[in-house]
């Protein structure tokens, strides 16, 4: 079910990602007002996260789920039909508590529902099918867009109603997503006992620093030196980004394969070694062929690092603990939030390879804390995860 809906919300996603910015336009705004419609949505799911997961602990994982779809599908659709700039700021921002509310829920499901030895594999499905949807989306979206600038966000609502009808048909017996009952309740992970686990913060630092690259770095001041010092036209950037997303695809489930059976530790390290490597590629980037060989490395290292930590996280996770994996998905929501602006700042002054640099200085530090990393596949190894 949660690979059914998760590519159902993907593909919507996709469809309206090139649409919004010029929907927003449509309104004569200037450009700043336009990035406000993109923030809007982040800013609110990152503010409603902790209350998203307060949800799933008091109502369970099915009513949190599907409402959460259906609140996105409500907004989007009100969006298709604003009719002012300040119209659709506020329906958009709206989505963004939908957003934190079915995602916190599909990622509790999804990190109780196997056993450890299975969890990163089971992750990289999810993912998979997620990426799979996202790249299906635009091919949509841009067809859609020569009909009407609206008509995406009325086909987006159509497919967020199909996706949370599914999900509360599909989980109508789970006992899992079901509303916690007083015995359930008892065994539950409080954020408190989370962050004094060792394995769950440093989940949290890489969650940060790989968002800060793949969704802070690499959609906003990469293609800006690509463009203005490499002089890369806008369809070899989207081709770097191509490759990017088909090697991280067709990667997945093998990464998720080496998490399981090799461990956390091994994955984590593996897969930050690659990450940075592809960052350190990018400061030495003098011929544009290298982003092409950076955007190539550095896929191998996002397969490893979209599903390791996450694991970890279930890991270490006993009974209900919606707030834990609220917490573990803000911190890669903050990560893609604060890198935009500080290596805006950064280029600015010190110019692009210099963001690359301190990018690359936050990957290797976290290479270092993971080094004490360990492990947390108790099943199939008899460790403590403490």
């Amino acid at each position: 079910m949660l690979v059914f809906a998760s590519f159902f919300v993907a593909v919507g996603f996709g469809i309206i990602a090139p649409t919004i910015p010029l929907f927003a336009k449509s309104f004569g705004v200037n450009n700043a007002q336009v990035g406000s419609i993109i923030s809007a949505f982040a800013l609110a799911r990152f503010a409603s996260g902790l209350i998203s997961g307060k949800f799933v602990d008091k109502f369970g994982e099915r009513l949190v789920f599907t409402v959460g779809i259906a609140f996105v599908a409500l907004s989007s659709f009100a969006a298709a039909l604003a009719q002012s700039y300040e119209q659709l700021l506020i329906f958009r921002a709206a989505g963004g508590l939908g957003s934190s509310m079915f995602s916190v829920a599909a990622g509790s499901m999804l990190l109780r529902a196997v056993s450890d030895d299975q969890r990163a594999r089971a992750q990289s499905l999810y993912n998979g099918s997620f990426l799979v949807g996202m790249m299906a989306g635009p091919v949509i979206g841009g067809f859609l867009t020569a009909i009407s600038l609206r008509a995406p966000l009325l086909v987006y609502a159509a497919l967020l109603v199909v996706a949370s009808v599914a999900g509360g048909f599909l989980l109508r017996n789970s006992v899992l997503a079901a509303r916690p009952t007083e015995k359930s309740i008892v065994v539950k992970t409080s954020i408190r006992d989370a962050l004094a686990m060792k394995p769950y913060v440093i989940a949290l630092m890489i969650s940060f620093v790989t968002a800060w690259v793949l969704f802070g770095m690499s959609r906003s001041v990469l293609p800006l030196f690509m463009v203005e010092d490499m002089k890369s036209s806008a369809g070899f950037i989207g081709v770097g980004f191509t490759i990017s997303a088909v090697v991280q695809g067709l990667f997945l489930l093998k990464a998720g394969g080496l998490s399981d059976k090799r461990g956390r530790k091994f994955s984590a390290i593996s897969g930050l070694i690659l990450l940075g490597t592809s960052v350190v590629l990018l400061v030495l980037t003098f011929h544009p062929w290298i982003f092409l060989l950076s955007m190539f490395v550095g896929a191998f290292g996002s397969a490893f690092l979209s599903t390791t930590p996450a694991a970890i996280v279930g890991d270490v996770l006993r009974g209900k603990g919606g707030q834990v994996i609220a917490l573990y998905q803000m911190s890669g929501d903050a990560g893609a939030m604060i890198a935009p602006i500080a290596l805006g700042f950064i280029a600015d002054h010190y110019g692009f390879r210099a963001t690359f640099a301190i990018s690359a200085l936050l990957v290797f530090l976290v290479i270092a804390v993971a080094t004490k990393l360990p492990e947390t596949r108790t099943s199939h190894l008899g460790q403590s995860s403490k």
